[in-house]
């Protein structure tokens, strides 16, 4: 490679280096404000949880249609994505993670299946896998709002009771810390109401205006809540995942213009080398 082909190679690295610092800036910024929000809605839904804890274990017998177990033949998956690329691995495998959740229901056709794509990448990817998509929800990936994921939540609640699907799976990234992000693939509907962890029940409730209206009002709020939890801590993760590749495609920018340098560095001096022994080659000619 001549000098002046490093030299470009050097410019161009120097240019992407600066391109990965400036994402990975943009990125930690909105990160920084989605763990907010993710901190500030987390006491709020694990206070509605410990409610509803509370009143299924005295009200075991109450049934709800949001917990009817049926026959497995349409189901709907809800997809957390994102809109952009850059973020290392992170879609990749929610993509797998949503193809292997298709394959565990064999007895379902793939005309029966219907995914409700929140992100450009989740849509693309069921594009290009030939499955149904419920719609376009990029909006709720960039910015999500509770109002706009309720009336999601609220959307597919409703074919659940018609009948129309039969299981929905909901497929995120859950947000731990900024170097941790565990894939989850839960099952929305139906809800499991068992109640895992009895201490600290609390059991002096007094219902009004009715068992029935309590339970009816308080399980669909507490799936928005799940929902909304879900999109809030798929943004973060988002971010997350993109700081850390750009911080890793910043480092390895950096390593690569050492080497280039270097490498630079020692091609002039042997060029310089050559046409000091041609000069002194020449004079003694």
């Amino acid at each position: 490679m001549s000098l002046k082909e490093i030299k470009s190679r050097i410019q161009s690295v120097k240019s992407t280096e600066k391109i990965t610092s400036a994402m990975k800036m943009v990125s930690s910024a909105k990160l920084r404000k989605a763990e907010r929000a993710v901190a500030n809605f987390l006491p709020y839904k694990q206070g509605m949880n410990k409610i509803l804890e509370n009143y299924l274990q005295n009200e075991l017998d109450t049934p709800s249609p949001y917990a009817q177990i049926r026959d497995i033949k349409h189901v709907a998956v809800l997809v957390f994505a994102s809109n952009s690329s850059l973020c290392g691995s992170y879609n990749a495998n929610l993509i797998k993670r949503l193809q292997q959740s298709i394959k565990t229901h064999r007895d379902v056709r793939k005309e029966d299946v219907i995914v409700y794509p929140v992100g450009k990448k989740a849509m693309q990817a069921c594009v290009k896998l030939g499955l149904e998509c419920a719609g376009d929800y990029q909006h709720i990936a960039n910015n999500p709002t509770f109002d706009e994921v309720a009336a999601l939540a609220d959307s597919i609640m409703q074919l659940f009771l018609n009948k129309e699907i039969d299981r929905v799976k909901m497929i995120y990234y859950h947000y731990a810390s900024k170097g941790s992000q565990q894939l989850v693939a839960d099952t929305f509907l139906p809800v499991d109401l068992g109640v895992s962890d009895t201490k600290g029940i609390q059991s002096d409730y007094i219902i009004e205006p009715s068992r029935s209206e309590v339970i009816e009002a308080l399980i669909p709020m507490v799936l928005r809540l799940r929902v909304f939890g879900a999109a809030l801590e798929a943004y973060a993760s988002e971010h997350a995942a993109r700081t850390m590749a750009m911080q890793i495609a910043t480092d390895n920018a950096g390593d690569l213009l050492q080497e280039l340098s270097l490498q630079y560095n020692k091609s002039r001096q042997q060029s310089i080398t050559n046409e000091l022994l041609d000069i002194v080659g020449a004079s003694f000619k």
